[in-house]
């Protein structure tokens, strides 16, 4: 290619290029790159130009070339497969006609911010430097699967848009970014893969809107962070998938409305993470699905809960903000599967590592209740009575009130009306409390009972505590036998 194919526009880049010179097409005042299509010749480039100066370019001793340009019109397809280009690309505010092309190639550091694309093909693109997508416009599908990017990936306020849906919008599935993913203000109308990929930082989408309603607005299965994955005050219409993904630091959902109705709006099942923070936010739209997820620290909010969750094999260390028993025990009921015991032993035992013994004795006895409702009518007969006579064991001191109680009805009707004694030589002297004892313990014995015969009603109330003892003592060490065995 020589200089005198070139328009002036081409000509001045082809100069500048070697000399590491910026040309900025721009004109004062707002204009919108998304009106390129509109620029005139004196501010338009063929791609075929910009690609021979980016594969074959030329030098000026003492100069460090490149190419940046800005507020050009670029025409024609910048084909940059399998390439390698060792100078930076700048190619900011400027109007794409086609997708630019880079499958296969090596950059040193590309820059796309604020330009308008019809999209952009770049698999297994590697670039040595950064890659910045601030605030570019996207009409098309973004794929950079398999991109391996030495430093961070730039996309604050980018937006990304494709009229087919079903397809990703963004696709960075199994790219390998050795710094921050940093997308604060992203908007996605589409799905976004992340699936398989690996970022040494972190990943910020702070304040994204990612709308894809009742399908997948995030897929990030087996994603792995060795930071922290920052998606507060967001707006996500669909789910986020998370299911297997390892993020060494926080999961922070603050402030973020999460909304799929009628389907999982969070999935992490299998997940392990360092913490996972849902507070501050509007109640979650859909269910959140944690099991087998494997958390230190749960932050949530009981106003953030859902109408439905999945905990099944949920695993955590630590939950806050420390709220009542009273406050958490409704996301338990609600969880699909019905009742899932384990999550109850999860929430007790994170009361007991602060200390809340009573919370934790709540938790428990709420267990039995639930589990009491799965079992045939007998077994919930059963359950009643414990339950009513020392709170399947946690309440002890029932068992003593309904002792006392018993104990002052016998001995109140005994004392007014002795029974009469079997062997009046022999018998002791009638005594209406020990007598009322007698009955009502199976294994002590104070010599009453087998002296004496109520006769009447008297009998008939003798029989009812004979087996009020034995119902009383059965649930007495029912309980104590599960308490003792949990501890």
């Amino acid at each position: 290619m020589e200089i005198d194919d070139l328009t002036p526009a081409e000509a001045q880049v082809w100069r500048a290029v070697p000399r590491g010179e910026a040309v900025d097409f721009r004109t004062p005042g707002r204009e919108d790159p998304a009106d390129g299509a509109s620029w005139g010749p004196e501010r338009t480039v063929r791609a075929s130009v910009l690609r021979y100066l980016l594969v074959n370019c030329p030098r000026e001793d003492g100069e460090i070339p490149s190419l940046s340009l800005a507020g050009a019109r670029v025409t024609g397809l910048l084909d940059l497969q399998y390439a390698t280009v060792d100078q930076p690309v700048r190619l900011s505010h400027c109007h794409f006609d086609e997708a630019p092309r880079c499958y296969g190639a090596r950059l040193r550091e590309l820059n796309l911010s604020e330009s308008v694309l019809p999209g952009l093909v770049s698999h297994a693109v590697t670039v040595d430097g950064v890659l910045r997508l601030t605030r570019c416009r996207f009409l098309g599908r973004v794929r950079l699967g398999g991109a391996q990017i030495s430093g961070s990936l730039y996309m604050e306020s980018a937006a990304f848009a494709d009229p087919d849906l079903t397809q990703p919008v963004l696709q960075l599935n199994q790219a390998v970014v050795g710094a921050d993913l940093w997308a604060p203000g992203l908007r996605a109308e589409g799905p976004v893969r992340l699936n398989g990929a690996k970022i040494t930082g972190s990943v910020n989408l702070t304040e994204a809107r990612l709308h894809n309603p009742g399908q997948c607005a995030v897929d990030a299965e087996t994603l792995t962070v060795e930071g922290d994955v920052l998606i507060r005050q967001a707006d996500v219409d669909g789910w986020i998938g998370l299911r297997g993904a390892r993020v060494t630091g926080r999961l922070d959902l603050s402030y973020t409305r999460l909304s799929n109705p009628g389907g999982t709006a969070l999935r992490a099942s299998s997940a392990a993470l360092g913490e996972l923070w849902l507070r501050r936010g509007p109640a979650v739209e859909g269910t959140l699905n944690l099991r087998r997820a494997q958390l230190e620290v749960l932050f949530l909010d009981p106003g953030t809960a859902p109408g439905q969750v999945l905990l099944n094999g949920l695993v955590y260390t630590t939950l806050t903000p420390h709220e009542p028993a009273a406050h958490r025990l409704p996301m338990l009921e609600r969880d699909r599967e019905g009742y899932v015991p384990h999550a109850y032993e999860q929430l007790a035992e994170a009361y007991r590592r602060i200390g809340d013994d009573d919370a934790a004795r709540l938790v428990q006895l709420a267990k039995q209740r639930r589990h009491r409702r799965t079992l045939p009518w007998y077994g919930r007969m059963w359950g009643v009575v414990q339950d009513a006579t020392v709170g399947y064991g946690f309440r002890p001191l029932r068992a003593a009130g309904w002792l006392l109680s018993l104990l002052t009805v016998g001995s109140v009707a005994y004392a007014l009306h002795h029974p009469r004694a079997l062997k009046a030589s022999e018998a002791p002297h009638f005594h209406p409390v020990f007598y009322t004892l007698d009955l009502l313990l199976p294994v002590i014995s104070f010599g009453q009972e087998a002296a004496f015969a109520p006769d009447g009603w008297y009998q008939i109330l003798s029989y009812v505590l004979v087996i009020t003892g034995w119902i009383l003592a059965s649930a007495v060490l029912a309980g104590v036998t599960r308490t003792v065995s949990r501890s």
